[in-house]
């Protein structure tokens, strides 16, 4: 089998912080391999340096001559007005009937491969930036978080995509459902290296557990051992017909000094605790009738539903469908339409919205934002303990809020939360920003919770740890789905095979033939501006995630450089490069609300 792929000897960094250090790894033809590795870790930007966006500070790259390279990027590449046809036969340049047969592949048929590009749902550009890619043959995929806010028909078809692709696959993600199904090997990196593992990633952090435990009492036999010779050194040195026995045990206990600075120290495991709560009984929230949406469109009616205390219910559907809606409605930000909803007696709520971190206190620092939001009996150690959980560790608690990230206030947004002593919690996407293992540590404290929980998750490996029962958003109803969550996937798995119905954005779509003229002209001009500000969006994602990166460089100089005006310099780009980034996320959110308010128009 040959090597398509080689990194060797690589590093790169930013300032004091080595994201390779020496690392390397070989990728073989039809290796379907998943990397994974902490927040931070370098994961991106190892992708960026093997399709050559940036350099290595040293190393190479070894590539085999029939190497063609498949990239699933983030960025848009569609033009203004360009239709499904026309941008896979420009990004390809192959004929129109070879693009229609490979876009067929992914359920891109008319009337879908004639319309506009940008009138198609997410979740739909997927699918045309996979045909794209398909269309150049490559014989490796490398995907960068292929399945962010896909839905789960999206996702599910990206899956057997993938799963059937015979080429080699280099995927990032942070969804573990994912990279079950579609990889066979895992990747990691950590502390600026990597390690290949011939396994799925359940089976890796299962070996990664196992040797955890050989490390540490491989350690504690060694400290051991090292204490008894040491003993009998002290006792003995001084005596003449022992002291060549000493000198001996001294140059065996140097030995095992020299393996124990071998073993390496593992990283920081995440322990995620929620505040216990009484266990209640009875009807944690029920719905009569309930309608909801905006005052210029109904999203969903007719909605009457049930969820008794204890429950943990998964709301499930398509993009566009509604499940933030019908949140935003239950936790009283967003009124209803018509009907009514109720809480159980003496119900406590707590929420978390995806966006919720852009209202926190800029001044405040991460511990004192900790200590306001926790129940009054809870102490400054658990507090702290929750901080490190979510990887504020160390001087990162003084931190003020305004010069965190959107990611590390979010993840403060939810230990906050986690902190209060709340018997219902209502979460938008709590799994956005969280690493794998982060991820399985909300999972068992959600598990171990004695509280009601309502929310959505695009992470599957989420939603099948924790939900016990689903409720459905779909076609303009909100309804408590009959079966389990393994039940719902075999249902949706079943829709696919049988071929997907449209989604929300394509039955629009199917009504612009009814328009008058000034009404095409007006949609048109919408569809223009939508285009920009996506376009916008995008861009101030890319500024933000540099000023992250240059953000954490600069931390560490601060934090660790000996020399003062070292330390001053980066203190004062810190501060510049702090600010800029307040100032791209305020404009991010900004522009991320108007796409919303006209896509809802």
């Amino acid at each position: 089998m040959s090597v398509l792929f080689e990194l060797q000897d690589a590093y790169k960094g930013y300032g004091e912080i080595n994201l390779l250090d020496g690392a390397g790894f070989v990728l073989h033809e039809g290796h379907k391999v998943g990397l994974v590795g902490r927040n931070g870790c370098g994961k991106s930007t190892l992708c960026r340096v093997l399709v050559g966006d940036e350099e290595l500070d040293d190393g190479q790259i070894v590539k085999h001559p029939r190497l063609r390279l498949g990239y699933l990027r983030q960025h848009d590449p569609f033009e203004p007005g360009e239709s499904v046809l026309a941008f896979l036969m420009r990004d390809s340049g192959q004929p129109d009937w070879k693009c229609g047969e490979v876009a067929g592949r992914f359920g891109l048929k008319p009337p879908r491969l004639d319309a506009p590009v940008k009138e198609l749902s997410g979740g739909w550009q997927t699918r045309v930036k996979l045909a794209a890619l398909l269309l150049h043959e490559p014989n490796l995929l490398l995907l960068d978080e292929p399945t962010n806010f896909l839905d789960l028909r999206t996702q599910m078809m990206l899956e057997r995509f993938l799963s059937s692709f015979e080429g080699a696959l280099l995927v990032v993600s942070h969804d573990r459902a994912f990279l079950k199904k579609v990889c066979d090997r895992t990747l990691e990196l950590a502390r600026g290296q990597l390690t290949m593992f011939n396994g799925n990633v359940d089976a890796y952090l299962e070996w990664q557990k196992e040797q955890l435990l050989h490390d540490e009492r491989t350690n504690e036999t060694l400290q051991t051992k090292r204490k008894q010779l040491e003993r009998f050194i002290a006792k003995n040195r001084a005596r003449a017909n022992t002291a060549s026995q000493a000198r001996s045990k001294a140059k065996e206990v140097e030995r095992i000094r020299a393996q124990e600075k071998e073993l390496v120290t593992p990283e920081p495991t995440v322990e995620i605790r929620i505040q216990p709560i009484e266990a209640r009984k009875g009807l944690a929230l029920r719905c009569e009738d309930l309608a909801i949406g905006y005052p210029e469109r109904t999203i969903a009616t007719e909605i009457n539903l049930e969820l008794d205390c204890g429950q943990r219910a998964a709301v499930v559907g398509d993009n566009g469908e509604g499940k933030t809606t019908f949140l935003r409605t239950v936790v009283d930000s967003l009124p209803p339409i018509a009907g009514s909803f109720r809480w159980g007696h003496n119900s406590d709520i707590g929420v978390y919205a995806q966006h919720v971190y852009a209202t926190l206190p800029p001044d405040e620092t991460v511990r004192g934002y900790l200590l306001g939001k926790a129940a009054p009996n809870v102490s400054t150690q658990v507090v702290l303990n929750t901080a490190g959980s979510f990887l504020f560790r160390g001087d990162d608690v003084d931190k003020k809020i305004g010069v965190l990230s959107g990611g590390e206030r979010a993840r403060l947004c939810l230990a906050g939360l986690l902190l209060a002593r709340h018997n219902v919690l209502v979460l938008d996407e709590p799994g956005n920003h969280l690493d794998v293992e982060t991820l399985e540590a909300l999972s068992e404290a959600i598990r171990e919770y004695a509280g009601t929980i309502l929310f959505t998750s695009h992470d599957r490996y989420l939603v099948e740890r924790i939900a016990t029962c689903v409720i459905e958003v779909r076609d303009g109803h909100v309804t408590n789905y009959a079966g389990g969550y393994a039940d719902y996937l075999y249902y949706v798995e079943k829709e696919i095979a049988e071929g997907d119905r449209p989604a929300p954005a394509e039955r629009a779509t199917k009504d612009r033939a009814a328009m008058t003229d000034e009404e095409r002209a007006a949609q048109k001009e919408k569809n223009r501006k939508l285009y920009e500000l996506r376009r916008d969006l995008k861009s101030l994602e890319r500024k933000i995630a540099k000023l992250e990166e240059r953000k954490q460089a600069l931390d560490k100089i601060e934090l660790e450089t000996a020399d003062p005006a070292e330390a001053q310099r980066a203190a004062a780009e810190l501060k510049d490069v702090a600010a800029k980034l307040g100032e791209a996320e305020d404009r991010w959110l900004k522009v991320h609300d108007e796409v919303e308010a006209m896509e809802k128009e």
